[in-house]
């Protein structure tokens, strides 16, 4: 999940060897998948992990491979729809999920190949509930899945790929987390109890790293490490590489923690299961995204696959990580406001600056802040055509000079105290009408779910944010934006956290992400992103379960030279200035040191 390279890879070579292996009487499939991720479920995969990309050439975070004997197809979702067009070589085909008459990869497999055609799978990159979905569609016809012994693309990559990383490993202090392991592990012991399981295995690196109060640098942007835990109600396994620090880890974890080598944890399933006396009445309990290899080392007779209980008790954030999500996002401010108010001085003065030179300013800023961790995700730092790549990042070899055009710059940044995810779209210029109506639609789309109230346990808060849009007559796919319009943050982990997001059902201390945005291919891209904490609503009335209602946290002003204002309401106006000079507030003392960015600051939060 680097940079983006537009330039095309020559997957010719790389796909006529694995064709060859595929072939071979060990495997005899006709039929490969490869899908995104690793054998945790990675959204973001080390690079060792990162198949995907290299048979394919295209390095999005979404996407599944299909290579069959003759044909090489390559599924993903609208936000890379324009990056995968530019990356794929012709031996490709792009199936772009989401448009009408185009099935997803589990539907290719099901209803476009061959009747009686062996499919192979790599049994650790593909989940139980995947699995078992797909034999059941392969079966009327006579398809099968094939669990290959060993990875044919990791064949191909060779002495090339990556070596597997084995990072340091470090506790996070309650005073950040707002809870002990010790705590955490007792309320899972209390799922497992009421659900009358012998154990749970948690296979997530971010659930691992929650539970146990532990980051890592194994996966870039995402502060995890390479693990597994099996918890009972008596005890606790952590499997964890050898390298990683495990003497001075076992001496934050205390003796309610055992300790195994990371590479014992499927060896050591089976037996567990045996000594924990696990069966149907009494079974392993396995989060939905288990991989089937998991399963079958388990039994399947032995285990439940249910929402994992570690990725709800995850989301909903204790006081003291939604403080600490609070004041990151100021402070994050502040680096930001110092950074547009230096680009703005920079392109004012005529100075000439790339997407990569100006991101790396960014950077700067944002490491001289107290408890700074790294990047949450690849930098996104867009001009002009490649802000309508919506996870555009820059190549610093071979990307766009900075003009008094549009700009958008979304940045992921962590902190030990949260995560942050904000995009703010600038221009520098002279905006278009036609851009400041966009964009205007886009604020209004924001403003509108940031002020929502709505029941607790609705689901589909995301039109909110898709109306002020739909109001042009932009369509459910182009141009308005092909993306959600939200998802879950964790607390210095993952930035995308599941299981909630905007359009989703979504709960009380949840924190999310706000993102409405629009896109216009080869022209221009709008977003506009707000970290929200779901809050309890105050309502005249509460029938019902009671009501939501968002809180942000993120401080940084929207740039009202890109207003169209014969369309904004009084309403809408006024969200504008309160959200400003709570903006104005919080961040302004953090700038007293800089000048520059304390006017502009003062500049951009003025009153409409």
């Amino acid at each position: 999940m680097g940079a983006i390279k537009t330039r095309t890879v020559n997957t010719t070579e790389r796909l006529a060897k694995l064709r060859e292996l595929l072939k071979k009487p060990e495997n005899n499939v006709k039929a490969f998948v490869v899908p995104s991720e690793d054998q945790h479920f990675s959204e973001y995969p080390a690079h060792s992990d990162e198949r995907r990309a290299f048979i394919s050439g295209f390095n999005g975070s979404a996407g599944c491979a299909i290579i069959t004997l003759r044909d090489a197809f390559l599924f993903t979702d609208g936000r890379y729809f324009l990056q995968a067009s530019q990356q794929l070589d012709s031996n490709w085909k792009l199936m772009k999920q989401g448009l009408p008459d185009v099935p997803t990869w589990q539907e290719f497999l099901s209803k476009h190949l061959e009747q009686g055609t062996r499919i192979g799978i790599d049994p650790t990159l593909i989940s139980a509930a995947d699995a078992e979905s797909l034999k059941k569609s392969l079966e009327p016809r006579g398809s099968v899945l094939v669990s290959l012994q060993q990875n044919p693309v990791d064949v191909v990559w060779g002495k090339d790929r990556p070596p597997c990383p084995h990072n340091s490993v470090f506790p996070l202090d309650v005073k950040y987390a707002g809870e002990t392991s010790q705590s955490k592990l007792q309320r899972l012991r209390e799922e497992i109890t009421k659900k009358k399981a012998a154990a749970s295995v948690v296979t997530l690196l971010d659930e691992v790293a929650w539970l146990f109060n532990l980051r890592g640098t194994d996966i870039d942007f995402n502060p995890v490490f390479f693990a597994y835990a099996v918890v009972t109600p008596t005890e606790a396994i952590l499997f964890m590489n050898d390298a990683q620090d495990r003497h001075s880890i076992k001496e934050f974890l205390g003796s309610d923690v055992e300790i195994r080598p990371y590479e014992t944890f499927i060896p050591s399933l089976e037996q567990l299961t045996a000594t924990l006396g696990a069966n149907k009445d009494k079974p392993m309990l396995l989060g939905d995204k288990t991989s089937l290899a998991v399963v079958e080392a388990i039994g399947r007779e032995n285990a439940v696959l249910i929402p994992s209980p570690v990725a709800t008790m995850k989301a909903i954030k204790n006081e003291t990580e939604i403080e600490g999500f609070r004041n990151c996002h100021i402070r994050d401010g502040a680096a930001l406001i110092r950074y547009f108010a230096w680009l703005e001085e920079q392109l004012n003065s005529g100075v000439e600056l790339n997407e990569s030179q100006a991101a790396a300013k960014l950077e700067e800023f944002r490491s001289e802040l107290n408890l700074f961790r790294g990047l949450s995700f690849t930098t996104i730092s867009s001009t002009g055509p490649n802000a309508a790549v919506i996870h555009y990042s820059p190549d610093p070899d071979d990307c766009a000079t900075i003009k008094k055009d549009q700009v958008c710059c979304p940045d992921r940044r962590q902190y030990l105290d949260g995560t942050t995810d904000v995009t703010r779209t600038l221009h520098f210029g002279t905006p278009t009408n036609e851009e400041k109506r966009a964009f205007t639609r886009v604020l209004q789309g924001h403003i509108s779910i940031d002020t929502a109230v709505f029941p607790n346990g609705t689901s589909g808060v995301d039109s909110f944010a898709r109306r002020a849009l739909w109001q042009e007559g932009w369509g459910k796919r182009f141009p308005e934006y092909r993306h959600g319009t939200g998802h879950g943050v964790g607390h210095f982990l993952n930035v995308h956290e599941g299981p909630h997001g905007i359009g989703t059902r979504i709960g009380l201390l949840h924190t999310a992400l706000l993102k409405p945005g629009y896109y216009a291919d080869g022209r221009y891209g709008i977003r506009i992103e707000n970290v929200v904490i779901v809050r309890e609503a105050e309502t005249p009335n509460n029938f019902g379960n009671g009501y939501l209602c968002f809180e942000h946290v993120t401080m940084c002003p929207i740039q009202t030279k890109l207003i169209d204002f014969s369309i904004l309401t009084a309403q809408e106006k006024e969200w504008l200035n309160s959200y400003h000079a709570e903006t104005l507030e919080k961040v302004g003392p953090l700038l007293r040191n800089d000048l520059r960015a304390l006017e502009w600051l003062g500049r951009e939060c003025s009153p409409v």
